[in-house]
């Protein structure tokens, strides 16, 4: 299990080449919505607060694909709303798996049975389900029962097909760390190739705002679960790099960096990222990349930004890290996250009555800097 050779050495590649190129702003993974519309209403989801014509929109087949020919990223995520309920989904992925780039289909899960085959099994392809936990959790996170039972289904449906399947799990408050740990040995059970897990972002259009961790729950949280896959010996694989499970344990100071997971949905490129749906849009990709005022978001920096540690902003500043830090990044994936000690430092406040004032205009990339350094001096 866990990702295949081939998406490894393509994806290094094409991280080597662009920064053998010189360039600091390139995308990791591209994050394509071809609608907002779902058959769920999760309560930790600002996804589906649009008016009844908008969440009716569905993002053309040439659009898609030309939007993933401009941004040109090696991986492309593609999130909803549901997006099996886009009848020209399976062209749609059918276009960028010709383009040689990794589909990541993200997905409740509950209408695979019935379109799964539109779909042929391949190594640039992979069924990404949503599963936050086990079943009671789960049903309770997306707000419907019986909703797990069908997902883990689904799971070894598409397993029996040939497919590559991952689970993609968001932790929201008052989850025991027991539990999850639980949730992940049950999870590898199933034969998926692996997790990806990221603590909840607080949107500001959920239904619910009270469901979502602070920064210093998160880290605690995930120490405690990483110190119990040790103690249980778990042989659980997350489809994330090291450096960024180092970072959601508290052990590394990131800033994210926004433009390694540009999205685009029907509205166009979304400014700055994913997860801030109010800040306006870019019609073309190199609009996005050279017209976002970049320096006005970030931990410390944009109070929207605070309290979030999702892997759609900080796992491309892992990454990052990684290539500067080799060494550092080989002793995580060794030894796994550091689970006790004094965690590294939060990123200085840039705004409001805590900021200083000297500091107020440092650029993000300054700030990148410094947290590299600090993170590196966190050690392990």
């Amino acid at each position: 299990m866990g990702i295949p050779l081939i998406q490894q050495v393509k994806i290094a590649s094409y991280i080597v080449g662009k920064k053998l190129s010189g360039q600091s702003r390139y995308p990791l993974a591209m994050m394509l919505e071809p609608l907002f519309q779902c058959n769920l209403a999760c309560a930790g989801c600002g996804k589906i607060d649009h008016p009844k014509d908008i969440l009716q929109k569905r993002m053309s087949v040439e659009d898609a694909l030309s939007a993933v020919d401009e941004c040109d990223a090696p991986v492309v995520s593609i999130p909803g709303g549901e997006p099996l309920i886009h009848k020209e989904l399976p062209q749609i992925v059918q276009g960028i798996i010709a383009r040689e780039k990794f589909v990541y289909l993200c997905t409740n899960a509950i209408l695979l049975p019935k379109h799964i085959d539109e779909y042929t099994p391949s190594p640039y392809f992979t069924w990404s389900i949503h599963l936050d936990g086990l079943e009671k959790r789960h049903d309770a996170s997306v707000c419907m029962d019986g909703v797990f039972d069908k997902a883990v289904t689904a799971i070894k449906l598409a397993l029996s097909r040939g497919f590559r399947v991952t689970i993609n799990c968001t932790l929201f408050n008052s989850e025991p760390s027991e539990e999850i740990a639980d949730f992940f040995d049950f999870a590898m059970s199933l034969g998926i190739e692996g997790i990806t897990v990221s603590p909840g972002y607080s949107y500001q259009h959920a239904p619910r705002q009270d469901v979502f961790l602070g920064r210093t729950e998160s880290k605690q949280l995930f120490r405690d679960i990483f110190r119990l896959g040790k103690e249980r010996k778990s042989k659980w694989v997350f489809n994330q790099s090291s450096m960024f499970l180092d970072f959601i344990a508290g052990n590394q100071s990131y800033q994210c960096t926004p433009w390694s997971n540009p999205t685009y949905n029907i509205f166009g490129w979304q400014k700055p990222c994913y997860l801030l749906v109010d800040e306006g849009y870019a019609k073309t990709y190199k609009e996005l990349m050279e017209d976002t005022e970049w320096d006005k978001y970030g931990v410390g920096i944009n109070p929207k930004c605070d309290n979030c540690m999702a892997h759609c902003g900080f796992e491309g500043s892992a990454v990052n890290d990684t290539f500067a830090h080799p060494l550092k990044a080989a002793r995580v994936a060794t030894f796994g996250p550091r689970t006790e000690g004094a965690m590294a430092p939060d990123l200085p406040v840039l705004y409001g009555e805590r900021a200083d004032a000297t500091a107020v205009h440092i650029p993000i990339s300054a700030i990148q800097r410094r947290s590299a350094t600090t993170g590196a001096d966190a050690g392990h």
